[in-house]
């Protein structure tokens, strides 16, 4: 301490000097060598991740009125998680290069589009052709050493973590076999129509930050997912997801699954996705519907969900930075010309995605007849939600939940352990790419920065990443669905 203080006052004696020649010399010094500005230098020796936990356990509250009656569906099955480089290894498999693959055919296929993904250390979801190699492929994982079995589907995750509040009754609909319906919590009801004799298996590839497989090596920790799910790839639960509404009579629908439609070819999602839709469309106008993303490849299939389909239909979106940029790319949207982000995601960039979305899709314009007016935007170092202003409530503490589950279950903790997370999140950026645009920083002792632009309302709040997950499936659909138990909706719109 004693040295600390010593070196602080010569240092602050040198900058002080020179600072006379160069006015923004002493700022530059300060940055060159990682230590706070000296406005702040007495603040507390609490470390900023501790400044941002404790500053989370004061600000986020749930709002006044709460939902009691959750209705999620469609995508159910059970995740078999295991080492990716263990099981391609246990294959026979050798390492090589990258490539990806929008359908999966063959062992060849899955090592490319696993190496692939693991060098950029990106999430992705790929469909197995093959039903024979996929199952031989499931029992060699199932029988991998430490290989674990989980609830898995975007859907029933949603009402798994949904389920941990004690006095909301969730509603799920999916393909349900005998070891899903084991796995699932108590207070999930699920219809005897959506029960079935065998369960829709799901692998799960994890890799770890570093991990290495002969020249890949990965940057972040992060899964690639495949499967052979036909139930769920042509979404079979969705009509009996929609008749069971009347009777179980929800105040808010979460939906998923629709990215398990495109593996099963053009032929098969071109009608598949219009009876969807009309399925959605009979959905009573004032429950308001979220829609989960994930991975897709497709740019027409993304195309037609966006422009032709289901997000003008749907209140809510969650998704993350790779299925952001894609939506984008597949519209022509802001930044299309990106082929991937570089590092983590520029903040202005993904304010202008959201912005047109919600402009271009959405009910920014108080005249359109599309009901999307939120957008729960979710990467590894921050999260943002962007609103249209007058629908919903309580959004700050939202974010921050969204951004306290992941820190707390990536860890496998209860609560966040600052000595196991760290802070990636810009120190300030932009709130948009092009101008005009607003210079914003955060401050963590109120980690949620909120701007406008037009009529659209965007809270951001940094992430205190795990730096050694447990796990890191499922964690987009547990900040989704925190998301949404922070989340009212204003009584006076009707959507």
């Amino acid at each position: 301490m004693w040295r600390k203080a010593t070196a602080a006052a010569v240092l602050a004696l040198a900058v002080g000097y020179l600072y006379h020649g160069s006015p923004e010399l002493p700022e530059q010094i300060l940055q060159y060598i990682n230590l706070p500005n000296l406005q702040s230098f007495t603040q507390s020796q609490a470390s900023v991740e501790q400044v941002i936990s404790a500053a989370w356990d004061t600000l986020i509250s749930l709002p006044t009125r709460q939902w009691s009656r959750v209705a999620v569906g469609v995508n159910a099955c059970v995740d078999v998680v295991v080492s990716g480089v263990g099981l391609l290894q246990a294959l026979a498999v050798d390492p090589g290069s990258g490539l990806d693959h929008e359908v999966l055919h063959s062992k060849e296929d899955l090592k490319e589009a696993f190496v692939h993904f693991m060098g950029r250390g990106a999430a992705a979801e790929r469909f197995f052709s093959d039903k024979e190699v996929f199952q031989r492929i499931a029992r060699a994982a199932a029988e991998y050493p430490g290989a674990k079995l989980y609830v898995g589907g975007n859907a029933a995750l949603i009402g798994q973590k949904l389920a941990t509040y004690p006095d909301l009754m969730v509603l799920l609909c999916g393909p349900v076999g005998p070891k899903l319906h084991e796995l699932l919590d108590e207070q999930i009801v699920v219809p005897p129509e959506s029960l079935q004799e065998l369960d829709e298996f799901h692998l799960i590839l994890e890799y770890k930050a570093g991990e290495e497989w002969g020249p890949t090596r990965a940057p972040q920790a992060n899964r690639f997912i495949f499967s052979h799910d036909v139930s769920n790839g042509e979404m079979s639960s969705l009509e009996t997801f929609v008749a069971s509404l009347d009777e179980f009579e929800p105040e808010l629908v979460v939906l998923s699954g629709l990215h398990m439609m495109e593996g099963q070819g053009r032929d098969m999602w071109e009608g598949r996705l219009k009876e969807a839709v009309s399925a959605i469309a009979d959905i009573r106008k004032d429950i308001p519907i979220h829609l989960e993303l994930a991975s897709m490849t497709d740019k027409e299939y993304m195309s037609r969900i966006m422009q032709e389909q289901v997000m003008p239909i749907v209140s809510s979106i969650g998704l993350n930075e790779q299925e952001l940029l894609f939506l984008s790319q597949a519209a022509q949207g802001p930044h299309a010309e990106l082929a991937a982000w570089k590092g983590i995601p520029d903040v202005g960039q993904v304010a202008d995605i959201l912005l047109w979305v919600l402009e271009r899709h959405g009910r920014s314009d108080p005249s359109s007849e599309a009901d999307l007016t939120r957008i729960h935007f979710h990467t590894l170092a921050y999260h943002i939600l962007a609103t249209v202003d007058g629908y919903w409530g309580n959004q700050a503490a939202a974010v921050m939940a969204g951004a306290r589950v992941a820190s707390t279950q990536a860890c496998g903790l209860r609560s966040v352990d600052v000595g196991k997370v760290e802070l990636k999140a810009p120190a300030e950026f932009h709130s948009s790419h092009s101008e005009p645009r607003e210079r914003l920083s955060l401050d963590p002792a109120e980690p949620v920065t909120v701007w406008h632009r037009g009529n659209v309302t965007f809270f951001m709040t940094p992430v205190l990443i795990c730096k050694q997950p447990l796990r890191t499936v499922g964690l987009g659909d547990a900040i989704s669905a925190e998301g949404l138990m922070y989340s009212e909706l204003n009584p006076q719109q009707a959507f």
